[in-house]
């Protein structure tokens, strides 16, 4: 079964996300920041992982960079799903290996899944 890990803050989010993606036959995991989120994927080991930016405790930023020190870590799929522009994004995010990054306000969690799956 396909795994897929969803770092988001906003609970209502992810758990849209999370019935979307479960109603397709995927396993889900949720966490509601980065360092939460790491510890889960690093015991998930998900297939994809849908990362948004701006969370308490550790953002997504710093999330990914911890992520991508780890040999497990370094080719994990990630699409940034966030509120924040690619135009104001930290530019360190662009250098750390993300498949798409997808304003949350500009797409239905039926696009979202589509983009998932192509990455897949």
């Amino acid at each position: 079964m396909i795994k897929i890990a969803i770092i988001e803050d906003d609970t209502a989010i992810s758990q849209m996300y999370r019935i979307k993606f479960e109603a397709e036959g995927y396993e889900v995991e949720t966490a509601e920041n980065g360092r939460i989120g790491l510890q889960l994927v690093q015991d998930m080991n998900p297939d994809i992982i849908l990362l948004d930016l701006m969370m308490p405790e550790m953002g997504g930023e710093e999330m990914l960079s911890k992520l991508r020190l780890e040999n497990w870590g370094k080719d994990v799929k990630v699409i940034i799903l966030t509120n924040v522009g690619e135009s104001e994004a930290p530019a360190s995010i662009k250098t750390l290996n993300v498949e798409a990054f997808i304003l949350k306000a500009s797409m239905t969690p039926r696009q979202v899944a589509e983009l998932v799956k192509q990455h897949l």
